[in-house]
């Protein structure tokens, strides 16, 4: 998905990364405190590594098991690392089962 290919992602790669609009990110910012990407003088932000895995956490934990923006900013607050395993065993899990759909549909 993104597994160190550059150092920074623009906002727009970043939000076509995830499937997101780019303001989604930016309210997001907002929301969690964790989530600081860097802004040049320009303001224009630049998402690292560390962001893109917590930007995966927020859309599992929002998108997939249902959770408000509230929850989901305790779920990470308290519980980190296992909420971040889970996040990236789902984006694995959706890669293999693409993967396996396009093999399917060349048969």
């Amino acid at each position: 998905m993104f597994e160190a290919e550059k150092q920074y992602y623009s906002i727009s790669e970043t939000a076509e990364i995830f499937g997101v609009k780019p303001s989604l990110l930016r309210s997001w910012e907002n929301d969690f405190e964790l989530l600081k990407p860097f802004k040049n003088q320009k303001g224009t932000r630049f998402f690292t590594l560390k962001d893109m895995e917590i930007i995966r956490m927020i859309i599992y934990l929002t998108k997939d098991k249902g959770y408000t923006l509230h929850g989901a900013k305790e779920a990470i607050r308290c519980n980190f690392g296992k909420v971040a395993e889970q996040a990236e065993l789902i984006s694995k899990l959706n890669t293999v089962k693409e993967f396996l759909l396009a093999i399917k549909n060349n048969l």
